[in-house]
Formats: structure tokens, sequence, C-alpha cells
């Protein structure tokens, strides 16, 4: 039962995503709806923030697709804080506790390493300075 909900859940997020980009193929429509039914699914939620609360989003890792990478699923504010978070496709955890997300789990598009305070806070792009601090 509850993986046929994860299911339809999954199909109701990329319908909505469709719909939301009315079928042309757009990008941050897809980087919304990247979760889909996977084995051992379950979500962890932080609170991206940019340049000391000037403007946050809600980001959800999402499952596990395998050995320290996961589906990422960014609220649309996320590419007003940086539009290439767009591309953004997977959580991708290091060795030394850094954090990056990627599109295609290689190449960085942020880098967050462990924070003082918060959870996560970026290093990479240095601007604007990012932090991820999860959601109770």
């Amino acid at each position: 039962m509850r993986l046929s909900r994860t299911v339809m859940l999954a199909a109701a997020l990329v319908a909505g995503a469709w719909l939301l980009s009315e079928g042309n193929g757009d990008q941050t429509a897809d980087a919304l709806v990247v979760a889909t039914a996977g084995q051992g699914a379950w979500d962890e939620t932080f609170r991206l923030t940019a340049n000391g609360d000037e403007a946050s989003c809600a980001v959800t890792r999402h499952g596990s697709v395998s050995d320290g990478r996961s589906e990422l699923v960014l609220e649309p504010h996320c590419m007003d804080i940086l539009p290439a978070m767009a591309q953004a496709k997977f959580w991708q955890e290091e060795a030394d506790g850094s954090v990056i997300f990627t599109e295609n789990g290689v190449d960085p598009i942020v880098t967050f390493a462990v924070g003082d305070g918060v959870a996560f806070e970026s290093i990479q792009p240095q601007a604007p300075l990012i932090s991820l601090a999860a959601v109770e």
C-alpha cells in the first residue's frame, strides 16, 4: 500500500511539473520534480538561505539513489537564489562530509562544507553565501 501511494505521489508530481512547464521541457519544472518512487524512500528537508535571510527556499533530500547520492527536490524560489540550481538533480555526500548539488553526480553546481551553527555553508560558488539548516 505504501509503495502504491509513493508511485501515485510521484506521478502527481511529474504531472504537476509538466503542467507548470506547459509540456515544453522547462528545466525549472524538471528540477522541481526529481523525486520518483524508489526503494527505501525517505525525506530530509533543509532551509536554504542566502546572505543571512535575504532569500530562502526548501530543499529536500529524497531517498537514496546510490551510496552517498540522493535525489534532490527544490522549491521554485531556489532558482532565484542561484539560477544554476535549476539543473541540480542530486545531493551527493563526499567522504569529507561536504555535500554537492549536482546534475550528473560528478560536476558540482554548489558545494557545501559542514557549517558553524548551521548544517552546511556554501564554499563554491563564493557568492552568494548560502547556508543549509535542517528543518525540524
